[in-house]
């Protein structure tokens, strides 16, 4: 019994996680390797009853593949997780001098027409999910991608999750639920955390960990504050309001 226990284990886990495929964008000519991981419960997603979905981007240089404590999460919450490669091997570098809005436009702009052309491509395939309503979660660049997204005003970006994005403004808008996780080594730049009391009146929950690194936050960090970022994260989802979260931190 034990052992047919062992193997049932294997086989959920093998179907949750690891589906790794690769789509072709034709009309750029971009191949865009991603991991789709299913909820732990998939067979209640139906065509009637879609189970939400989230789109992971990673932090420039990070595998995209290696934010599975995130999936994990999120496919226990329900959701289909479809984690992203943005940077491929004919990319310019992410450049690290001079004014760093203006030169990494370029790769913000590319990173968040990736998402749109995921979204419509895979909206097609799999009808018993809810592409409509997307969650955009990003790791620092990946943050930054998922917040240019969301500053288009796309009406299927319902939430935006970024783990100490640095560079672009997170979307104010009332229809737009956000949650920053900030580490506490490197600060923001100017406007991107709201500093106004008008800012302050959207649905925004900005949640610092103390002692936290920016460059930690995948599944190469310790487990202390992997294990705080999917309680804040939990939190959030299942809440969806800002009073708790601190002491989730």
């Amino acid at each position: 019994m034990k052992f047919l226990q062992i193997i049932s284990a294997i086989l959920l886990l093998v179907s949750n996680y690891g589906h790794a495929e690769v789509i072709v964008d034709k009309t750029r000519g971009r191949k865009i390797p991603i991991e789709i991981s299913y909820p732990t419960q998939k067979f209640q997603c139906t065509d009637s009853n879609k189970c939400p979905v989230s789109f992971i981007s990673a932090g420039y240089g990070v595998s995209h593949n290696k934010y599975v404590f995130l999936t994990r999460l999120l496919n226990e919450l329900g959701y289909m997780t479809v984690s992203i490669a943005h940077e491929l091997p004919q990319d310019p570098p992410l450049s690290t001098k001079g004014n760093l809005f203006k030169s990494r436009s370029e790769n913000w702009l590319r990173g968040a027409s990736t998402l749109d052309f995921l979204q419509r491509q895979l909206s097609s395939q799999y009808s018993n999910y809810d592409f409509d309503s997307l969650v955009l979660v990003g790791h620092s660049n990946g943050g930054d991608i998922s917040a240019w997204l969301a500053n288009e005003g796309k009406s299927y970006v319902k939430t935006i999750i970024t783990l100490d994005n640095r560079r672009v403004p997170l979307p104010r808008n009332d229809n737009i639920q956000v949650l920053s996780i900030r580490g506490s080594d490197f600060p923001a730049d100017s406007g991107v955390l709201p500093t106004s009391q008008k800012e302050n009146t959207h649905l925004m929950c900005i949640v610092e960990i103390p002692n936290s690194r920016h460059n930690d936050m995948s599944d190469y960090g310790p487990e202390w504050l992997k294990t705080k970022i999917t309680r804040i994260i939990d939190v959030f989802l299942s809440e969806g309001r800002c009073a708790s979260l601190k002491e989730a931190a």
